[in-house]
């Protein structure tokens, strides 16, 4: 792709900076007038009356069979083989590889193909074990993004990636909860309360897809760039500050709110311990093996560690994917131990185990429920709501801490993927009966329809001459 040389052209560093006491007040005036919003919303909220409970939604969890291990092994020949077909498919369509990939999930799972004829590629035995299978991938494939990213590009952007990745969450978060106000009466029930509703919509509004946006950078190649470092960091900041407020919000459902500030402290001091413990080992790690192929059991001890960070930040609440990323981020990114382990590693993550991530979130999804008219308008507005949101409170942020018209909107066009850690975030609301099943269908649609637009928005934006300031 050509991105890279605009990205690599347009230094966010060029443009005019903002002293630091203007951009904290804005930030304080950012953080206040959101919190406002949401009591406001949540008051007239609460004196809506939603109908009476509905279905709970299907469920995957069966008895395994004696041949689940065959069946293992066809679906996932299934899923490369579908995957990559559609990959090169949309790939000819000018859309990233991803895109091809997710698309498969879903074909093969039962919205499309029925419950019958899914079964036979993708029986409800297998989702558990390929749940594992899924997982384990996007944690290593994380891992490998992290071992890319130069930490040292964000030494002069920390605040603004911190300003960016929060506008991109409060703006979307008070737009969903005021969507709430709307889908609350037609799409929920009295048995959960309009607070915990509305929480959920808006924390389901503001999530970025981390694993999507990877892939959608290294597709163009922009993880090296200025622009894609910005846009990685800011994901990264967005998902780990939407898990502790979904786990807030779990804990408001569950009326356990000391759970989510477990969260907040837990992440706080998991992130103290990696940069001030595992960043020095790792480094002399790395430095004494510069001169040499790292060893077995050097590759072993890495491995380890990488487990530990991801079960750690598994334990904690803010999913494994982000240990594993933190794992690599403090790994010398130009070291021979880096290198290793990503061509070690690359292949047999993209081509087998990110596919079955895929497919499980497939297996999930049921695009058959909308099936009126109405139903279709409110998803329809829910995806504008989605973009405006995301996409405008990402390009006014990036606009306030100094970054161009064509970078602050190219920056919210990525931000906009959503992808698959929507997929799991809207699973948490469904099995604890925050949404209903109606509803899911129509957040994971608005997921794909905004990751799906991310590949031309910043084709346009790249062809496009956007005027500066």
């Amino acid at each position: 792709m050509e991105l890279d040389s605009v990205a690599t052209n347009t230094t966010p560093t060029e443009s005019r900076t903002r002293s630091p006491l203007r951009a904290a007040i804005g930030y304080v005036l950012m953080v206040v007038v959101s919190v406002g919003a949401f009591l406001l919303i949540r008051r007239q909220g609460e004196m809506l009356v939603a109908p009476v409970a509905g279905n709970a939604g299907p469920s995957l969890v069966t008895a395994p069979t004696p041949d689940i291990f065959l069946h293992v092994l066809v679906a996932l020949t299934a899923i490369i083989i579908t995957g990559q077909v559609l990959a090169r498919l949309f790939a000819r369509l000018g859309q990233p590889a991803v895109i091809g990939e997710v698309v498969a999930g879903i074909l093969l799972g039962p919205s499309l193909l029925g419950s019958q004829l899914s079964a036979l590629i993708l029986p409800p035995s297998v989702g558990p074990y390929l749940g594992v299978i899924a997982q384990l991938g996007v944690v290593l494939y994380m891992f490998l993004v992290g071992l890319e990213l130069n930490p040292a590009r964000l030494k002069d952007r920390t605040r603004a990636t911190l300003a960016i990745s929060h506008a991109s969450i409060l703006v979307p978060f008070i737009l969903g909860a005021l969507l709430a106000l709307l889908l609350y009466p037609q799409l929920s029930d009295r048995s959960v309360p309009f607070t915990s509703f509305a929480l959920f919509i808006g924390v389901a509004m503001s999530i970025t897809a981390f694993p999507v946006l990877a892939r959608i950078l290294t597709d163009y190649r922009l993880t090296r760039t200025n622009l894609g470092v910005i846009a990685l960091s800011c994901a990264a900041v967005d998902d780990v500050t939407a898990w502790c407020l979904l786990a807030f919000v779990v804990g408001v459902a569950k009326a356990q709110v000391g759970q989510g500030l477990f969260v907040v402290v837990g992440s706080l001091g998991f992130i103290a311990l990696i940069l001030l413990v595992a960043r020095p080992a790792l480094r002399w790690i790395a430095l004494r093996w510069e001169t040499q192929k790292p060893s077995v059991g050097l590759m072993t001890v890495v491995f380890v560690a990488l487990l530990l960070s991801a079960l750690t930040a598994e334990a904690i609440g803010i999913h494994a994917i982000f240990g594993a990323f933190l794992l690599g981020v403090v790994v010398p990114h130009d070291s021979a131990l880096a290198r290793a382990f990503t061509q070690q590693l690359r292949h047999v993550v993209t081509i087998l185990l990110l596919p079955a991530f895929f497919a499980f979130t497939g297996m999930r999804t049921r695009i058959d429920l909308l099936s009126a008219p109405a139903l279709w308008l409110l998803c329809g507005l829910i995806i504008v709501t989605a973009i405006a949101g995301k996409f405008g409170g990402t390009f006014a942020a990036a606009r306030l801490t100094g970054l161009r018209w064509r970078e602050a909107a190219l920056l919210g066009a990525l931000m906009n993927t959503r992808g698959l850690m929507e997929l799991i975030v809207l699973n948490v609301g469904l099995e604890l009966g925050v949404i209903s099943p109606t509803l899911f269908a129509m957040m994971v649609l608005m997921a794909l329809v905004t990751t799906m637009l991310t590949s031309p928005l910043l084709r346009i934006l790249k062809l496009q001459t956007i005027p500066e300031e």
